[in-house]
């Protein structure tokens, strides 16, 4: 089999070496999603079996539906991490503020970065950053292979979600044939596709419906119906049992709305706001309209946080900013 990802192997293997014989954190983002919890399964599985001692550190909770993958791997918050002289590799973090303030700040200089965002830039000692792969799952994944790394079945699990996820179920544009040949790999190594999918899409709350029907009934159109925008006030939660974690993937339905060229979920928070930006092309980078307000993320799916605002204040602003880039992608001007 030719080698997924030629070349990032010595980089890997160099990071492998930088980790030394300190015990590893392995870090991911604030308010963790399936490619990073499986991306961080995989990786803290894969460097026990070759002798190192890895826990796994978020700034939140890891979310209901994705605790099946935890099987045998420590999860622990930022202030529950013992004081030790940890080697730090973040996974799927756009930047070092995805991981929030404490992590940033106990780890200012990570030993490695793995990621795929686009807006990543590199903040590691060894950085391996590839957009052009779908997830940071399938970077992880074809290393793996790539290193005659272990890959058994908990591992190949949590590898399969990252990917499953992060490619909208195998549909979102950054799919492409090494993403099959790598999820064929992984179903061979022991990951189960039907497992995956009840976790992941069969396991919704009471309350996450509610929450779903009154982000349906919230949504506005915007730039002569190319922009759908739903919103959630702070209080949603508390009226409907639901919990944050529950908004992920609503944003979706937002573009898929025919007509739609970007979709958006803006969040109310009592610190401030979080919108979620989708887009059905890669020309109108989400990317870059998020990385005006502090955000960042991929061309079709970005994200971003603004402290101290409402969303009352905030829905104008991005709508002026989503119609100048319209604007220059149909003018085709630089939209950088």
């Amino acid at each position: 089999m030719e080698p997924f990802y030629p070349e990032f192997m010595p980089r890997f293997t160099g990071l492998l070496g930088q980790l030394g014989g300190r015990p590893v954190a392995v870090v991911g983002h604030a308010r963790p999603d399936g490619d990073c919890i499986g991306s961080q399964v995989a990786l803290a599985r894969v460097l026990r079996a070759i002798g190192h001692d890895p826990v796994c550190v978020n700034a939140d909770p890891v979310p209901r539906r994705l605790q099946f993958l935890l099987q045998g791997v420590a999860f622990v918050r930022p202030e529950e991490l013992p004081v030790r002289d940890y080697a730090a590799v973040f996974v799927d973090c756009a930047d070092h503020d995805r991981a929030g303030p404490l992590l940033k700040a106990r780890f200012p200089a990570p030993v490695g970065v793995v990621d795929h965002h686009l807006s990543n830039v590199g903040f590691g000692v060894v950085n391996i950053v590839d957009p052009a792969s779908a997830a940071t799952a399938e970077i992880l994944a074809g290393l793996f292979f790539d290193c005659g790394l272990t890959v058994d079945a908990a591992t190949a699990q949590g590898l399969y979600v990252g990917i499953l996820t992060d490619t909208g179920q195998f549909r979102f544009n950054s799919t492409s044939r090494r993403t099959f040949l790598l999820a064929a790999e992984l179903l061979a190594r022991g990951a189960k596709p039907a497992q995956a999918g009840y976790e992941l899409y069969e396991r919704e709350t009471a309350g996450k419906l509610q929450l779903l029907q009154r982000f349906l009934a919230s949504f506005r159109f915007e730039c002569g119906g190319r922009v759908c925008i739903g919103v959630l006030p702070a209080v949603v939660f508390r009226e409907t049992g639901s919990l944050p974690e529950d908004t992920e993937g609503m944003v979706d339905y937002t573009r898929a709305v025919d007509g739609v060229d970007v979709g958006v979920l803006i969040e109310e928070r009592s610190d401030g706001i979080k919108a979620s930006l989708r887009a059905k092309e890669p020309v109108f980078r989400m990317d870059l309209v998020a990385g005006r307000f502090g955000g960042g993320g991929h061309a079709c799916a970005a994200g971003l946080d603004v402290p101290g605002e409402t969303a009352a204040t905030f829905y104008p602003r991005l709508v002026a900013a989503l119609a100048e880039q319209l604007r220059r992608v149909d003018a085709k001007q630089p939209v950088g």
